[in-house]
């Protein structure tokens, strides 16, 4: 893939998640897409992220704005950098009660990209921080 359809792969693939649509996400990854989620386990294939996206949309409800995309040169690497607005809903095991909290939280992904489908997404956000917000 060029750099540039990697950016379009990129910007569809969070077009999708501001868009509740985890369905037009997934198929936006391949068979054996590596989902490495902040401070969680590693989720192995398409069937694992299709779960996490359906989990994400019961516990939370977020929009990511001011979205940085980054592509390296041949297009199979990819960065991203935005700010996640969201809304607490339902109580994730171990974590604070949800309440309806609301909070903001600078994040960032990296991807790789093989054979025109992202086969790995990384996502990092400061998990005390968001803690801090949902607890105050």
């Amino acid at each position: 893939m060029s750099a540039s359809e990697t950016r379009q792969l990129i910007e569809s693939y969070y077009k999708a998640f501001n868009a509740l649509k985890p369905q037009e996400m997934t198929a936006l990854v391949s068979d054996d897409i590596e989902h490495r989620v902040n401070e969680g386990a590693i989720r192995l294939g398409k069937e694992k992220f299709a779960e996490f996206g359906s989990h994400m949309g019961v516990s939370y409800r977020e929009e990511l704005k001011d979205i940085e995309i980054f592509v390296n040169a041949d297009g199979s690497r990819a960065a991203a950098e935005f700010i996640v607005h969201g809304e607490y809903l339902q109580t994730d095991p171990g974590l604070p009660e949800a309440k309806g909290q609301k909070y903001i939280l600078p994040a960032g992904a990296f991807f790789e990209v093989k054979g025109g489908k992202i086969a790995r997404v990384t996502v990092f956000y400061n998990l005390n921080d968001w803690i801090a917000q949902v607890s105050a």
